[in-house]
């Protein structure tokens, strides 16, 4: 016997991934190019390839968080808990626009810190009403770090 989700349940979650797929979108519509191609790359810099992929699991699994934190938290602290993600999808999706569309490496590595600052509080908030929600952005949060190496190194080479 299978379990079904409630639709209150699955129309939260599909609005989650709506909101992360808008997010996401960004990234897509500013590709690397032949700008990035042409750069020096540091130590530990994936294929291209890795990249749509990690993004994609990432998403799906922000979207969980949202979704299992939206369920988890009391009607009356829902938006303390879940603002803080809100504000790091926007702070997410200004990262390719900034490098790949207007090649501002700098710029870049801040808002990677700004969204690495706001990924923790979103952990943190999250971890309060559900530790599955937290533990699902842990990923999230090692791959925005080690982006920001990616990122400082590469504006290192090539600055």
């Amino acid at each position: 016997m299978s379990r079904m989700i409630p639709p209150r349940s699955l129309m939260i979650l599909l609005g989650w991934l709506a909101l992360v797929v808008l997010a996401a979108l960004t990234g897509i519509a500013t590709p690397p190019g032949d700008w990035y191609a042409g750069l020096a790359k540091p130590p530990l810099t994936p294929p291209d390839l890795a990249f749509p992929i990690a993004w994609t699991v990432l998403y799906a699994l922000m979207a969980m968080a949202a979704w299992r934190a939206t369920l988890a938290a009391h009607p009356a602290a829902r938006w303390h808990t879940l603002w803080p993600f809100v504000a790091q999808l926007s702070v997410n999706a200004l990262w390719s626009p900034l490098f790949f569309g207007l090649h501002w490496m700098g710029l870049a590595l801040l808002d990677l810190l700004l969204l690495w600052g706001l990924i923790v509080l979103s952990l943190r908030r999250f971890a309060g009403v559900s530790r599955l929600a937290a533990w699902l952005l842990v990923p999230y949060l090692a791959w925005v770090s080690f982006a920001a190496y990616l990122n400082a190194a590469t504006w290192w080479l090539n600055g």
